[in-house]
């Protein structure tokens, strides 16, 4: 337990959290929305701090990134907790379970960065449920974890307040943000929160720099039609551009939405060949077996690189040129390329 950052004292013993647009009004002894940030006498507490309940070695395609050091391995670390409650959570065991529903780790910051060193991973992803709400030990990792020469990445939903965006983001070097949808609806009623300031953190993460991809998971009848696509692909073109890459991801009937069908791979390939169709660069598909998981040249249509479900099987890339016609790719592809 860690005394939390943004949150400011109300009368009467309350507390407001500023972490997230949720900003929770918490009275002595009760949680936030997110279960794991609690009032303890009149301050605000993270309950998760050095506490992860799940630590793993995984390949960066599974967070997923595919322009973000490719084919190597990055350390994950998840805690319970979320800022959402998505009806169709796949990790909800974690994301809505607090701290004493969990087997957690005693894992301080600066053991995460050595298990990363001895691990050789070139990266650290805070992951699994939603890092936000652990936000101050995300942040105290990436910071020593900076001086290692190791990258920091968030799997997130991207619901954050702009303070502390700006305060965590500083330490972090790439993003995958889940942009559930484009209906303000589809947020209110199916994961309770709102669209715009996902919106808003898309945006201030691309004006930041930090390295950027963007996923969205395809529920059948629920938000995965075609006028839903192609304004979701308007949007991504109109404020971060074409060369962020998207990720449509396969739906699988799970938590409190059982009633759904799995995602079929032709509707995916179809969301796929709006967007391609659209002008967006780099477009890709996950939780099927398909050439969608591929990298092709947007300029020349080269194989650049190959995958097999979340793992890189071959990089054909010249230092993050295509070798065909030597249009440079956008990505981070080794310690020392640039955006």
């Amino acid at each position: 337990m860690k005394e939390a950052k943004w949150w400011k004292k109300l009368e009467n013993g309350k507390v407001e959290c500023g972490l997230c647009p949720h900003k929770c009004i918490i009275p002595e002894g009760k949680f936030g929305f997110c279960l794991v940030r609690q009032n303890v006498k009149g301050s605000l507490y993270s309950l998760v701090y050095g506490s992860p309940c799940a630590v793993n070695i995984d390949p960066i395609e599974k967070k997923p990134l595919y322009h973000f050091y490719p084919g190597t391995k990055i350390l994950s670390i998840g805690t319970a907790g979320c800022n959402f409650a998505c009806k169709f959570c796949q990790n909800w065991t974690m994301s809505r379970a607090k701290v004493d529903e969990v087997r957690a780790y005693d894992l301080p910051p600066e053991n995460a960065v050595q298990l990363a060193i001895e691990n050789k991973c070139p990266s650290i992803a805070y992951t699994y449920n939603e890092p936000t709400v652990f936000a101050e030990y995300a942040m105290d990792i990436a910071k020593l974890a900076k001086q290692e020469g190791i990258k920091s990445v968030m799997v997130t939903n991207g619901y954050i307040q702009k303070e502390a965006l700006h305060d965590l983001y500083k330490w972090i070097d790439a993003a995958n943000v889940d942009l559930k949808s484009i209906s303000p609806e589809f947020y209110r009623k199916t994961v309770r929160g709102e669209l715009e300031p996902v919106l808003t953190t898309l945006k201030e993460l691309k004006a930041m720099g930090v390295w950027l991809e963007v996923t969205n998971l395809v529920i059948p009848t629920v938000n995965d039609s075609n006028d839903e696509i192609k304004r979701f692909c308007e949007w991504i073109i109109n404020n971060l551009g074409t060369a962020v890459p998207v990720h449509f991801s396969a739906f699988h009937p799970d938590y409190k939405m059982t009633d759904k069908p799995r995602t079929s791979v032709e509707k995916l390939e179809q969301a796929r060949g709006i967007a391609r169709n659209m002008g967006i660069k780099y477009v890709y598909v996950g939780n099927v077996y398909s050439d969608g998981l591929n990298t092709y040249c947007p300029n020349c249509g080269e194989l650049l690189i190959k995958r097999s479900w979340m793992s890189t099987t071959k990089n054909y890339l010249d230092n993050g040129f295509c070798p065909k016609c030597k249009t440079k790719i956008d990505g981070i592809f080794s310690v020392k390329s640039e955006t």
